[in-house]
């Protein structure tokens, strides 16, 4: 294992998507403890820690590729609190949504936005305690 990409995935991770990455992390910990490594280390280690885009903005890639794919709804919502961690408002990722209809489909989108709802409603639950 190479321990800089791993340290500088794992800090990336953290800063987009806080305690919630590490527990998908911890989950997969049990059943495939090298993909977890795999994902602190690829996705988040070698590319969401590059310069060229903030993380906003890959989010928001994040985001408009997720609803396209349309069939990975807790990804999506993972993304969806890891855009409002670094600074999307839930008016752009709702406009990110409905912008990939075109691309996606009105299904996807709808679908898509239902997962953008959830979030925000457990968002504004968890500010009511």
């Amino acid at each position: 294992m190479d321990s800089t990409r791993y340290t500088r995935g794992q800090e990336t991770l953290n800063r987009i998507h806080g305690h919630i990455g590490q527990g998908v992390m911890d989950a997969l910990d049990d059943i495939a403890p090298d993909f977890a490594r795999f994902i602190i280390e690829f996705p988040y280690g070698d590319l969401c820690s590059r310069e060229g885009l903030s993380p906003k903005e890959r989010q928001i890639a994040t985001i408009a590729s997720l609803v396209t794919l349309g069939n990975a709804p807790s990804v999506l919502k993972a993304h969806i609190q890891g855009a409002l961690n670094v600074g999307c408002t839930r008016e752009e990722i709702v406009e990110i949504i409905m912008q990939m209809s075109i691309y996606a489909g009105f299904p996807a989108a709808v679908n898509s936005l239902l997962v953008a709802k959830d979030v925000f409603a457990e968002l504004d639950a968890e500010d009511q305690i």
